[in-house]
């Protein structure tokens, strides 16, 4: 259970993107100590790689309440809250400026990567003494911060989920010679990376939202640059989760999406092959090869591989975690967001009771609190940190009053005009296991 920080250490936060700065926010207006390690040279420095991704929630779910209340104070007028932003105008916008505030910017340290996290004096298997040992936050150029409580809000972008069909890599996918064929996700199709896929025939595996999008996209280029072909390999033998409810869903913008890749299969303009386990990957004659279970093969130019995202919690393995067996999460939030049985529109609000670890004042939050489950929004990010804050304080009734204002159906979605073969994903921060969130 989180207690109240004591002592002359900062609670340290992982990570300068939207939850992690917001975490700050709250920290500061709780008046405690902190300390923020970004591993990039900027803050939101992953939301900038998918700069060119438009948000499916508009400015009025993308702005923490402590961050906003900070820079109102400081002058900042925000974007128009109906609008959707694109993940540059999130940076540019709103994490820049927050970052920037003298209440924040001292607190700040760039391009420090966190290598491990453990307890001074005391491995994982020591009980005595332990909850009273400050953190040992170790960079990767050696030097140890000591930490009060550490906030892990570094995201999932850096580790996405293989191509491999069952979770393992496929044979040959970390061949040093076939990564030079595969992209992740979430390209810049008609930006800065046209050059990789005009006039190429490209292979889009994955069967989420960022895969959605990454098809439309591609489409679009090869209705302007001739010899440009898309095919759509999936694991399963239906595209159900990509299209949803079409006019009917419940999402909008999902269901434009959905509507817009629909066509482009039934016009042929992107070719499916559903079904599509990936087994290996190699290259071949200048060109990659995917082969599936069944022995089916698809010979391309490019992959990009829009499998998703995966936490990676290696740097707290000397911490003591109760993760949940299926989505490495805590067991107690797992329930709450399974993707068998919810949308990031019916996950219910949660705060430190759900995140709390056996490791006594170390939380995971944002995209990596959700583990492997693509329903992650930001705003709910905003809500963990506000409540995780107020609990390091000893204020524990407001810890627990979570709360999240959110439109019934959530807020994963933007309509796009399917009139035009793209659309745009439902990311929601810096990441988006090719769902309607991010990390």
């Amino acid at each position: 259970m989180a207690g109240r920080v004591n002592g002359p250490y900062p609670v340290v936060v992982i990570g300068a993107g939207p939850v992690g700065l917001a975490a700050a926010a709250h920290l500061h207006e709780r008046r405690l100590p902190f300390t923020v390690l970004e591993a990039g040279p900027s803050a939101g420095a992953a939301v900038a790689e998918w700069g060119h991704v438009q948000l499916f929630s508009p400015w009025r779910y993308n702005v923490d309440h402590a961050a906003r209340r900070l820079l109102e104070a400081a002058g900042w007028v925000g974007p128009d809250p109906d609008l959707l932003p694109t993940g540059a105008e999130l940076v540019e916008a709103y994490l820049r400026p927050l970052a920037t505030l003298p209440q924040i910017v001292p607190h700040v340290r760039y391009d420090a990567p966190v290598a491990a996290i453990g307890r001074a004096g005391v491995d994982r298997v020591r009980t005595a003494g332990r909850e009273q040992a400050p953190f040992v936050v170790r960079l990767e150029t050696g030097e140890d911060v000591l930490a009060a409580a550490v906030v892990d809000a570094s995201g999932t972008w850096r580790t996405p989920n293989v191509l491999g069909a069952n979770g393992l890599p496929a044979h040959g996918e970390t061949d040093p010679q076939t990564r030079t064929f595969v992209d992740p996700a979430l390209p810049d199709v008609l930006g800065v990376d046209r050059d990789r896929y005009a006039g190429r025939h490209i292979v889009v595996v994955g069967a989420g939202h960022s895969a959605a999008n990454t098809l439309l996209a591609l489409a679009e280029l090869a209705a302007q640059e001739p010899g440009t072909t898309v095919t759509w390999a999936t694991r399963g033998g239906s595209i159900g989760r990509a299209i949803g409810g079409g006019d009917a869903d419940a999402l909008p913008g999902r269901g434009a999406l959905g509507t817009g890749v629909k066509l482009l299969v039934d016009s042929g303009r992107v070719r499916l092959v559903p079904g599509f386990a990936v087994h290996a990957v190699a290259a071949v004659d200048g060109r990659i090869q995917l082969t599936a279970a069944d022995g089916r093969t698809v010979t391309a130019d490019r992959i990009i591989a829009a499998t998703g995202f995966r936490p990676d919690h290696r740097i707290a393995a000397e911490l003591r975690l109760d993760l949940d067996p299926v989505l490495g999460c805590t067991r107690a939030l797992a329930p709450l967001i399974d993707p068998n049985d919810h949308s990031c529109g019916t996950v219910r609000p949660h705060g430190v009771d759900e995140l709390t670890q056996p490791e006594p004042g170390y939380f995971a939050v944002g995209m990596k609190s959700y583990g492997r489950a693509p329903t992650f929004l930001m705003a709910t990010g905003y809500e963990q940190v506000r409540s995780i804050a107020a609990a390091l304080t000893g204020d524990w009734v407001a810890a627990r009053d979570v709360q999240l204002d959110l439109p019934e159906t959530g807020v994963c979605s933007a309509t796009p005009s399917v009139d035009l073969p793209r659309a745009e994903l439902g990311l929601v921060t810096a990441s988006a296991g090719g769902n309607c969130c991010g990390g």
